[in-house]
Protein backbone atom coordinates (compact mmCIF):
# COMPACT_ATOMS: atom_id res chain seq x y z
CA UNK A 1 0.00 0.00 0.00
CA UNK A 2 1.58 3.27 -1.11
CA UNK A 3 0.68 6.75 -0.02
CA UNK A 4 -0.56 9.04 -2.72
CA UNK A 5 1.45 12.04 -1.51
CA UNK A 6 4.54 13.88 -2.73
CA UNK A 7 6.60 16.97 -2.03
CA UNK A 8 5.73 20.13 -3.97
CA UNK A 9 8.31 20.93 -6.66
CA UNK A 10 8.06 24.63 -5.84
CA UNK A 11 7.82 24.96 -2.05
CA UNK A 12 8.58 21.44 -0.78
CA UNK A 13 5.36 20.95 1.21
CA UNK A 14 3.68 17.56 1.30
CA UNK A 15 0.48 17.39 -0.79
CA UNK A 16 -1.83 14.87 -2.42
CA UNK A 17 -0.32 13.96 -5.82
CA UNK A 18 -1.74 15.68 -8.89
CA UNK A 19 -0.75 16.27 -12.53
CA UNK A 20 0.99 19.56 -11.79
CA UNK A 21 3.56 18.33 -9.27
CA UNK A 22 2.59 21.30 -7.09
CA UNK A 23 0.62 21.77 -3.91
CA UNK A 24 -2.76 23.57 -4.10
CA UNK A 25 -1.27 26.73 -2.55
CA UNK A 26 1.43 26.96 -5.24
CA UNK A 27 -1.10 26.29 -7.99
CA UNK A 28 -3.19 29.19 -6.66
CA UNK A 29 -0.08 31.35 -6.49
CA UNK A 30 0.80 30.60 -10.12
CA UNK A 31 -2.76 31.34 -11.20
CA UNK A 32 -2.61 34.66 -9.31
CA UNK A 33 0.66 35.51 -11.11
CA UNK A 34 -0.97 34.63 -14.42
CA UNK A 35 -3.91 36.93 -13.67
CA UNK A 36 -1.50 39.76 -12.73
CA UNK A 37 0.27 39.34 -16.06
CA UNK A 38 -2.96 39.31 -18.05
CA UNK A 39 -4.32 42.38 -16.28
CA UNK A 40 -1.09 44.30 -16.86
CA UNK A 41 -0.94 43.27 -20.54
CA UNK A 42 -4.51 44.46 -21.16
CA UNK A 43 -3.45 48.01 -20.31
CA UNK A 44 0.18 47.92 -21.56
CA UNK A 45 0.34 46.14 -24.92
CA UNK A 46 3.69 47.72 -25.82
CA UNK A 47 5.62 46.38 -22.80
CA UNK A 48 8.53 43.95 -22.94
CA UNK A 49 8.87 40.77 -20.89
CA UNK A 50 11.34 42.56 -18.59
CA UNK A 51 8.88 45.42 -18.00
CA UNK A 52 6.07 42.92 -17.37
CA UNK A 53 8.21 41.11 -14.84
CA UNK A 54 9.27 44.31 -13.09
CA UNK A 55 5.74 45.71 -12.85
CA UNK A 56 3.96 42.50 -11.77
CA UNK A 57 6.68 40.94 -9.64
CA UNK A 58 6.39 37.68 -11.61
CA UNK A 59 9.72 36.07 -12.52
CA UNK A 60 10.71 36.19 -16.19
CA UNK A 61 11.14 32.43 -16.14
CA UNK A 62 7.48 32.01 -15.12
CA UNK A 63 6.32 34.51 -17.76
CA UNK A 64 8.23 32.61 -20.45
CA UNK A 65 6.64 29.41 -19.20
CA UNK A 66 3.19 31.00 -19.59
CA UNK A 67 4.13 32.02 -23.15
CA UNK A 68 5.49 28.59 -24.09
CA UNK A 69 2.39 26.91 -22.63
CA UNK A 70 0.25 29.20 -24.82
CA UNK A 71 -1.43 30.85 -21.85
CA UNK A 72 -0.05 34.29 -22.73
CA UNK A 73 -0.15 35.21 -26.40
CA UNK A 74 2.50 37.58 -27.66
CA UNK A 75 0.82 38.12 -31.04
CA UNK A 76 -0.93 41.26 -29.79
CA UNK A 77 2.15 42.45 -27.93
CA UNK A 78 4.71 43.56 -30.53
CA UNK A 79 7.58 44.24 -28.10
CA UNK A 80 7.44 40.90 -26.33
CA UNK A 81 10.02 38.32 -27.32
CA UNK A 82 11.86 35.60 -25.43
CA UNK A 83 15.26 33.98 -25.81
CA UNK A 84 16.22 31.19 -28.19
CA UNK A 85 17.22 28.17 -26.12
CA UNK A 86 20.35 27.64 -28.22
CA UNK A 87 21.82 31.11 -28.77
CA UNK A 88 19.67 33.48 -26.65
CA UNK A 89 18.58 35.56 -29.65
CA UNK A 90 15.12 37.13 -29.25
CA UNK A 91 12.33 35.05 -30.82
CA UNK A 92 8.54 35.26 -30.88
CA UNK A 93 7.62 31.63 -31.50
CA UNK A 94 8.97 28.13 -30.95
CA UNK A 95 11.95 27.26 -28.79
CA UNK A 96 14.83 28.08 -31.12
CA UNK A 97 15.44 30.74 -33.78
CA UNK A 98 15.48 30.02 -37.51
CA UNK A 99 19.31 30.11 -37.92
CA UNK A 100 19.73 27.61 -35.07
CA UNK A 101 16.96 25.42 -36.48
CA UNK A 102 18.65 25.44 -39.91
CA UNK A 103 22.04 24.64 -38.38
CA UNK A 104 20.58 21.74 -36.38
CA UNK A 105 18.85 20.36 -39.48
CA UNK A 106 22.13 20.48 -41.43
CA UNK A 107 24.01 18.78 -38.61
CA UNK A 108 21.33 16.11 -38.35
CA UNK A 109 21.34 15.39 -42.07
CA UNK A 110 25.17 15.29 -42.01
CA UNK A 111 25.09 12.75 -39.19
CA UNK A 112 22.57 10.64 -41.10
CA UNK A 113 24.78 10.71 -44.22
CA UNK A 114 27.84 9.74 -42.17
CA UNK A 115 25.93 6.85 -40.61
CA UNK A 116 24.78 5.69 -44.07
CA UNK A 117 28.38 5.76 -45.39
CA UNK A 118 29.63 3.87 -42.32
CA UNK A 119 27.02 1.16 -42.87
CA UNK A 120 27.95 0.85 -46.55
CA UNK A 121 31.63 0.52 -45.64
CA UNK A 122 30.86 -2.17 -43.07
CA UNK A 123 28.70 -4.05 -45.56
CA UNK A 124 31.47 -3.98 -48.18
CA UNK A 125 34.25 -4.68 -45.69
CA UNK A 126 34.14 -8.46 -45.99
CA UNK A 127 33.90 -8.48 -49.78
CA UNK A 128 37.24 -8.82 -51.54
CA UNK A 129 38.08 -9.78 -55.09
CA UNK A 130 41.14 -11.35 -56.54
CA UNK A 131 42.28 -10.75 -60.09
CA UNK A 132 42.21 -14.52 -60.63
CA UNK A 133 38.45 -14.55 -59.84
CA UNK A 134 37.77 -11.82 -62.37
CA UNK A 135 39.67 -13.65 -65.09
CA UNK A 136 37.82 -16.95 -64.50
CA UNK A 137 34.48 -15.29 -65.17
CA UNK A 138 35.55 -14.37 -68.74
Amino acid sequence: MSLNVANCNRCGKVYMKNNYGLCPACIKGIEAEYEKCLNFLRDHRQCTIQELSDETGVEMKQIMKFIREGRISIKNNPNMAYSCEACAAPIREGNICEPCRTRLMKETSGLMEDEQKRREREANKGVTYKIKDRLEDR
